[in-house]
């Protein structure tokens, strides 16, 4: 997500990019509490974490995936701020795993998993589409 004008606008996937923004005053939402605090997050127990669920409802698959697969909620969820080197927000990147439950959402995030995602946002904060 990129921070435009007090709003977290989606840039992947394709399907979230026309389903609105977030604002990051939003008490709702963990991506506007990752850019207001500058903390990466890690949750291995999204689902019961009280959250606005309104782009989970968002269809991800083309409709045949769908049907097989399903679309699950969020289960396990990274959220890390992309910041300048002053500091300065530019957006946040959420990795997540969904599933119906969370036995069957995969592995728990590790702390490995948290440093990749930081290695992501410092390569991602000197992207030209980001400033």
């Amino acid at each position: 997500m990129r921070l435009e004008k007090g709003l977290l606008k989606f840039l992947f996937p394709e399907q979230l990019k026309t389903a609105g923004s977030i604002p990051v005053s939003s008490s709702a939402s963990i991506a506007a509490h990752t850019a207001s605090t500058r903390k990466t997050e890690l949750y291995n127990t999204f689902a019961k974490v009280k959250h606005a669920r309104v782009f989970e409802t968002v269809k991800l698959t083309n409709a045949e995936d769908d049907e097989e697969n399903g679309q699950g909620a969020i289960q396990k969820l990274m959220s890390a701020p992309i910041l300048t080197p002053d500091h300065k927000v530019l957006g946040v990147i959420q990795v997540s795993r969904k599933a119906f439950d969370l036995s069957s959402a995969g592995p728990d995030f590790t702390s490995e998993d948290m440093q990749q995602l930081e290695i992501a946002t410092r390569v991602a904060a000197t992207l030209p589409f980001l400033k």
